[in-house]
């Protein structure tokens, strides 16, 4: 997985001690239902679309672009269906992490989905009673926080307590 240069910088300073920073998903959806997902380089496991903004980077803008450099699909955002914290991550490097997940639900726009960096081996467009395997955790609680928001929208996102 790229890292981004600020967080390399910082990581200079204070080697592989906890960061806190933010993170941005996305449960990109088509009209016929289908989710785009992402098998991660890193662990394996077929993911949502996820990425970490620039900083003074808004999040929607930051999450179409890594929508779009990551899988080729042209995706524009919807709604915010969660905040939520993830557990501390130690990422394979030793890079230990906690992220601020905005989890958003975003729609096809154009494009045909395809491998775009490193950060994925493979991505694919996948109905929902036909999910891959294995899926991340973190996707079974983003595509459930997502269909919750969708099936009530009025009540705005779901705030982890």
């Amino acid at each position: 997985m790229p890292i981004p240069e600020f967080i390399r910088t910082l990581r200079t300073r204070i080697g592989h001690d906890l960061l806190w920073l933010p993170g941005l998903s996305a449960v990109v959806l088509r009209e016929d239902g289908s989710i785009l997902l992402g098998k991660r380089s890193d662990n394996g496991l077929w993911a949502v679309i996820s990425g970490i903004p620039e900083p003074g980077e808004e999040p929607v803008p930051a999450l179409e672009r890594e929508i779009t450099e990551e899988t080729g699909v042209v995706a524009r955002v919807r709604a915010l269906a969660s905040i939520r914290a993830t557990p501390v991550i130690t990422h394979g490097n030793g890079d230990v992490a906690q992220y601020l997940n905005l989890n958003f639900v975003a729609d096809y726009v154009s494009g045909t989905a395809r491998v775009g960096d490193d950060e994925s081996e493979a991505v694919g467009w996948f109905r929902p009673q036909d999910l891959p395997e294995p899926l991340a955790e973190s996707t079974i609680e983003r595509l459930t926080d997502a269909r919750a928001f969708l099936d009530q929208p009025d009540d705005g996102p779901l705030l982890a307590r």
